[in-house]
C-alpha cells in the first residue's frame, strides 16, 4: 500500500491521480491505481492495486476495494445506509477483486447489525444497480441495469439477475440461479434455478448455466429429480425434504439444496 499525502504520491509508482481529483490525504492507494477526473476519495479508504476509478465516482468512508477493479463514471461506494436507524455507526464496503461497477451504481455500507456490505470477486454490476447496507453478493454474480437490491439480501455465487428487478430486504438467493428481468423477488430462490413471471416461480433448473459451469449430465438429471420432488409433486415441503434426503442426501448437490431449504427464512418461491 501507499499513501496519498497532498495529492502526491510517496514512492515512485505508476498510479496517477487527475488534477482535479480530491483524494484525502488518510486514503490508502495500492501501485498502479488511476483516479480520473472530479473522482472523489475520503480518509477512510482502501483501494488495492491495478483498480481504476471512474470520473466522478465517490468512494465514501469504509470502502475497501480490492485489486484489478474498475469503477467508472458517478458510482458510489460505501455511502451511509438509507436506515433510520443508522447513526454514523462503524462499518464497511467491501469490493471484491476483478469486479467491475458501471455508471451510476451505488453502494451502501453495513449498519451496526453487521457493519459489512461484501461484494465478491469477479462480479458485474450494470448500470444504476443498487446494493443496500448489510447485503452479501457473492463471486462472479451479475447483476443487470436498474436491480434493487434492499437490505440483508444474501445472493450467493455465480447468480444472474436480469434488468430492473428489486430484491425485498432479507431475501436469500440461491447460486447459480437465473432470475428474469422485471420481476419481483420477495421471497427466497433456491440454488441451480431459473425463476420469472408474477408472482416470481420456479421455471425449471438452469441447465445451460450448468452446464457452462461443468456440471455432468448426471449432476444436471440429480437436480432435476430433486426440483421435481419439491416443485412439481404433491409433496409439501417438509415431505419433499425427507424425499430428498432419503433418495439424494449423499449428493453434495442435494444437500446444498436441502441446506437453503432448511435456512430459508421468507419461504420459497411458488410452483
Amino acid at each position: 500500500m501507499i499513501k496519498i499525502i497532498n495529492h502526491k504520491i510517496e514512492t515512485n509508482t505508476m498510479t496517477e491521480i487527475h488534477s482535479t481529483a480530491i483524494v484525502s490525504a488518510k486514503a490508502q492507494l495500492g501501485e498502479n491505481v488511476r483516479v480520473d477526473a472530479y473522482a472523489i476519495i475520503k480518509d477512510d479508504v482502501i483501494i488495492n492495486d491495478d483498480t481504476y476509478i471512474g470520473p466522478h465516482a465517490v468512494i465514501y468512508d469504509g470502502a475497501r476495494i480490492g485489486k484489478k477493479v474498475k469503477i467508472y463514471q458517478s458510482a458510489s461506494i460505501a455511502h451511509i445506509p438509507q436506515d433510520l436507524k443508522f447513526d454514523k455507526d462503524e462499518s464497511t464496503a467491501e469490493i471484491g477483486d476483478e469486479t467491475v461497477i458501471h455508471e451510476f451504481v451505488t453502494v451502501h455500507r453495513g449498519t451496526k447489525e453487521t457493519r459489512l456490505t461484501k461484494i465478491g470477486s469477479n462480479v458485474l454490476l450494470m448500470a444504476y444497480a443498487h446494493v443496500a447496507h448489510d447485503c452479501h453478493i457473492g463471486d462472479r454474480c451479475i447483476l443487470a441495469n436498474g436491480v434493487q437490491i434492499a437490505g440483508h439480501v444474501f445472493v450467493d455465487d455465480w447468480t444472474i439477475i436480469g434488468g430492473m428487478t428489486p430484491v425485498h430486504q432479507f431475501c436469500k438467493v440461491g447460486k447459480h440461479c437465473m432470475i428474469g428481468g422485471g420481476f419481483r423477488v420477495t421471497q427466497d430462490v433456491p440454488p441451480f434455478i431459473l425463476a420469472a413471471q408474477e408472482p416470481l416461480q420456479y421455471e425449471g433448473l438452469n441447465v445451460v448455466g450448468l452446464r457452462r459451469r461443468g456440471f455432468s449430465n448426471r449432476e444436471i438429471q440429480m437436480l432435476k429429480d430433486v426440483y421435481q420432488l419439491l416443485y412439481r409433486s404433491q409433496l409439501n415441503v417438509s415431505q419433499a425434504k425427507e424425499k430428498i434426503l432419503a433418495d439424494f442426501g449423499t449428493e453434495p448437490h442435494a444437500q446444498e439444496v436441502l441446506s437453503f431449504l432448511n435456512e430459508s427464512k421468507r419461504g420459497l418461491i411458488g410452483k
